[in-house]
C-alpha cells in the first residue's frame, strides 16, 4: 500500500480553514493522519500554517483538489 504525506501551505488560515475542512472531510476515509502547525507568538496567532496529512492508498484527486487552492508538496512512500 502506498502512503502519501502531504504539506499544504496555508497563508490565510482563517479565511481559508473552512474551504480546507471542506476538502478533506470530503477525502476523510483515506487520511489515516492530520496534523496542523503554525506559528504564534506571545498571544498572537498568525494567519498562516501547515497542515500534513498522511494519506493512504490513491492520493492523485486529493493532491489535485488541494493544488487547486493552496500550495502543496508531496512525498509517497511504499
Amino acid at each position: 500500500m502506498t502512503i502519501t504525506i502531504i504539506g499544504v501551505a496555508l497563508e490565510n488560515r482563517l479565511e481559508t480553514s473552512l474551504e480546507f475542512q471542506k476538502i478533506v472531510t470530503d477525502f476523510g476515509c483515506g487520511i489515516r493522519t492530520r496534523i496542523g502547525l503554525h506559528a504564534s507568538k506571545e498571544q498572537v496567532c498568525l494567519n498562516r500554517g501547515i497542515v500534513l496529512l498522511e494519506v493512504s492508498g490513491d492520493a492523485e484527486l486529493l493532491k489535485l483538489e488541494l493544488s487547486k487552492h493552496w500550495q502543496i508538496q508531496t512525498m509517497e512512500f511504499e
